[in-house]
């Protein structure tokens, strides 16, 4: 079961798809944060959504939000995706140990190996204060996530 809202955040390490170390609390104080968990790297649903958030990264990527998106891919697979798609924001691969930071949030998907699609808006005090989970084949509406920035 995913977390709620409400509940601290838990805090992770994971690398980008640069191979730069990203913590979670790193921007505790700093900057709101959408964390947005997704299946896999080049899968129709994914690209979709994740293109999405590209084409209106202003929102999500700013002085006041960082939008960090997380699945269980390898950064060598997350650097490729990156690059075909011009993605300008963290992909963070949760391969190693095997969805660690996927099963902290509640959205790993023990069957399929993999994050479900999973969003959390954690506040500068490292709060959950909005989620939204979704199954493996549905998409995520992006409007949700600027409505709920905007309560912040």
């Amino acid at each position: 079961m995913a977390i709620e809202a409400g509940t601290e955040a838990p805090d992770f390490e994971l690398k980008d798809n640069h191979g730069a170390t990203v913590r979670l609390s790193g921007f505790r104080g700093e900057k709101n944060v959408v964390l947005l968990f997704y299946p896999f790297a080049f899968t129709g649903v994914c690209t979709g959504e994740l293109c999405a958030l590209r084409d209106e990264l202003p929102k999500f990527v700013n002085d006041d939000v960082q939008l960090l998106a997380v699945s269980n891919d390898s950064i060598h697979t997350l650097r490729v995706f990156a690059e075909q798609e011009s993605l300008d924001y963290p992909l963070l691969s949760d391969f190693w140990p095997h969805g660690n930071t996927s099963r902290a949030y509640g959205v790993f998907d023990e069957d399929k190996g993999c994050a479900v699609r999973g969003t959390f808006i954690i506040d500068k005090a490292g709060v959950v204060r909005w989620t939204v989970v979704n199954g493996l084949p549905d998409a995520r509406d992006l409007n949700e996530y600027v409505k709920a920035l905007d309560t912040l």
